[in-house]
């Protein structure tokens, strides 16, 4: 199956020769040698042998359809669409054989109709069961199937969405390729979607080493380990401490499949690998058009199962908000996908664990491809069909600099037309999103017919850019903006700052775990925020009284913990916190009048309140309050960012004085350990009238 030629082969993969290198070279030239030498050896595997004498073929069993290019067969379940076995590599099936065989490979959703009380259900669970079987296409090069079901309008407890199913290979691919078209017709009954995707479950006993990014792949804990009594379920059911694990190496751990979170632009490629047989069972993500709420969104992938998933829609790390709401009537169509279920093996004796950089390689491959021109669906257009749009983004922040700043590695999109931020909600149409380079320029290429809006956002800087002009993207169509300027909010120079403006809260303080509670993957990890029980650690560090932060003296990295949570009460209970923020105003500030502003930008919120008072805790009416905001649960999912929140609070000069000065921010409900706040930045701005103050 593979091309390598066999030196290149040996110097890539064998475990002698790399320790040979490091010996002899030292591990930094060992490591630039195995990088240069396996895309080498990955080039020569990716061209198909235009010798090739395997054929496609397609074969009819009793409720059961076979897909076979010689590489792999596939087989789905006719006329359900369930994928209920990949025979490759000498693998009778990579996927679970126990239980039923719906439960292997399968789109599902999840659905209401409005008024359901989703507080106390998930919703119905849709294992998407389809009921017609057509052939799209068969030829030498390529069969397309269709598993579809259209909504009966007599049915009332039916989700009222028609769904088709497609399935392709093709000639010479060590994988094969799912999308699904969902539509609505006009008159059709009101809806509601809280979640739509692909799962994969596979063999147990073969895949046991997970990868989702190059820092964050192990081998994994057993399905077996998180019933009890080998484990023991925590504060929430997906986690569960391992009390008696197969493996005495994870004995101890949290496994908790929100572990395993990623932002939706990272997600390109995750997977597992069979290190006995040296398979790799990899999907391959191409584009994220079709997911929801733009590039930070976050989604489940790979986690313990083995499970592989494909999360094309779901409220996670958001909440309420993001549920796909269809008023009665309303007319929808929307392609998902497709990705690339990617398979690859080594031959015995060679390090599996370079099946992982091989799916990185053959992830560009796919980048490359996209749009796919092979499908057959008018519903998925290909290149020519589609249009682009390109510009150069600049910051204009005159208490920063006198001329324009290139927003460099600002993320700049195109979605349906809206409010400021509101992409971060969008969820019924597609997202295109580009990131600008050094020079702020951006180019944002095969974009789907329709008509959207322009956003942006900054690292550096607060608040979002929306251009408000409606584009209309046609075929063909190459729309060139010319410098786009964003002007950041400001009134006024800097009184003083904390955080960095990134829409996360990774830059505060974040504590180490509870020993009795770890995930040895993010020991000594960049995220360690993704440990479990972290936000118990506050009422440890914070006993009795809550966090002071000084701005003359404190350092926001070791002093200002990430998250502001409730703090634990002896009795089982919680209680609100109140921060403080202290500072000094010197003489020449004194006499001043007008608003000083105070900048508050939150990274995430659950179920919380964010009230603002200064200089006086017990004043009755807070200066400032949001009201209850948020329902993003990102505290106990391990996040660190969920739906991002601006606020600009009007501070009167008559509340400040010269000397001594504090802001007090309280968080009172206190119903649960997961309500909470985690900021993203703050910062306290001079009035208007002393812009006289810094100007470089």
């Amino acid at each position: 199956m593979f091309l390598f030629s066999s030196h290149v082969f040996k110097l890539v993969t064998t475990k002698d020769y790399r320790r040979h290198l490091f010996k002899q070279r030292g591990w930094i030239i060992a490591l630039i040698m195995f990088i240069s030498l396996f895309k080498i050896a990955i080039s020569q595997n990716q061209n198909s042998d235009p010798e090739s004498t395997q054929v496609l073929q397609l074969h009819y069993q009793d409720r059961h359809v076979v897909l076979d290019n010689g590489i792999f067969q596939l087989t789905l379940s006719n006329p359900e669409g369930f994928v209920t076995g990949i025979r490759y590599n000498g693998i009778d099936n990579l996927l679970a054989y126990d239980g039923d065989e719906s439960d292997r490979g399968y789109w599902d959703l999840v659905w209401n109709f409005p008024g359901k009380n989703t507080k106390k259900t998930k919703g119905t669970l849709d294992r998407i069961e389809a009921t017609k079987m057509e052939v799209k296409i068969q030829n030498d090069e390529q069969i397309e199937l269709s598993f579809s079901r259209t909504w009966n309008t007599s049915s009332t407890m039916a989700v009222p969405v028609n769904i088709d199913k497609r399935f392709v290979m093709l000639r010479n691919s060590s994988g094969f390729y799912t999308y699904a078209i969902f539509e609505r017709l006009q008159g059709w009954p009101a809806v509601e979607l809280d979640n739509i995707r692909l799962a994969f479950k596979l063999n147990k006993e073969k895949f046991h080493y997970m990868a989702i990014s190059d820092d964050r792949r192990r081998y994994m804990p057993l399905p077996v380990d998180r019933i009890p009594p080998r484990g023991k379920p925590l504060a929430y059911p997906e986690a569960v401490q391992l009390l008696n694990p197969m493996e005495p190496e994870f004995k101890g751990e949290v496994d908790d499949k929100y572990e395993y979170s990623m932002e939706s632009k990272d997600i390109k490629v995750h997977g597992w690998i069979s290190t006995n047989e040296s398979v790799g069972f990899w999907q391959i993500t191409p584009s994220n058009e079709f997911r929801s709420a733009g590039p930070l969104k976050q989604f489940l992938g790979s986690h313990v199962g083995p499970t592989n998933l494909a999360i094309f829609h779901s409220t996670h790390y958001v909440g309420a908000d993001l549920i796909m709401r269809f008023k009665e009537g309303e007319a929808w169509k929307k392609v998902f996908g497709p990705v690339f279920i990617y398979l690859n093996s080594f031959p015995k004796g060679f390090d599996p664990l370079f099946l992982w950089p091989q799916a990185k390689n053959q992830t560009m491959i796919e980048e490359e491809k996209w749009p796919y021109k092979f499908t057959t669906s008018s519903d998925f257009p290909a290149s020519d069909q589609r249009g682009s749009v390109s510009g150069r983004l600049v910051v204009r922040e005159s208490f920063i600099s006198n001329k324009d700043i290139p927003a460099n590695g600002s993320y700049v999109g195109l979605a349906a037309p809206g409010d400021v931020g509101s992409w971060q909600r969008e969820c019924k149409g597609y997202q295109f999103w580009s990131k600008a380079d050094e020079n702020g320029s951006f180019s944002i290429k095969n974009v789907r017919s329709g008509r959207y809006n322009l956003y942006a956002f900054a690292p550096g800087f607060i608040g979002d850019y929306h251009n408000n002009t409606v584009f209309d993207i046609s075929p063909g169509s190459n729309i060139s903006l010319g410098d786009l300027v964003y002007e950041p909010p400001r009134d006024g120079p800097t009184v003083w700052e904390i955080g960095v403006p990134d829409r996360t809260a990774a830059e505060f303080y974040i504590p180490d775990p509870n020993p009795t509670f770890v995930n040895k993957l993010y020991l000594n990890h960049s995220d360690k925020f993704r440990q479990y029980g972290l936000w118990e650690r506050y009422s440890e560090l914070y006993p009795d009284e809550d966090m002071i932060y000084n701005v003359d003296v404190d350092d926001y990295s070791k002093k200002w913990f990430f998250m502001q949570v409730n703090r634990k009460q002896a009795n089982g209970g919680y209680k609100g916190t109140t921060w403080q923020i202290r500072f000094q105003l010197d003489d020449k500030m004194k006499n001043l009048t007008g608003n000083f502003k105070l900048r508050i930008a939150l990274a995430t919120s659950n179920v919380a309140e964010l009230q603002v008072r200064v200089n006086d805790l017990s004043a009755n009416r807070p200066l400032f309050t949001t009201g209850e905001i948020g329902k993003d649960n990102t505290i106990a999912r391990h996040g660190i960012h969920g739906l991002y929140w601006l606020y600009s609070v009007n501070v009167p000069a008559s509340s400040l004085r010269h000397g001594n000065n504090t802001i007090y921010l309280t968080q009172p409900l206190a119903v649960s350990p997961f309500q909470g706040l985690m900021y993203d930045y703050i910062r306290l701005e001079y009035p208007d009238s002393v812009s006289y103050i810094t100007r470089s």
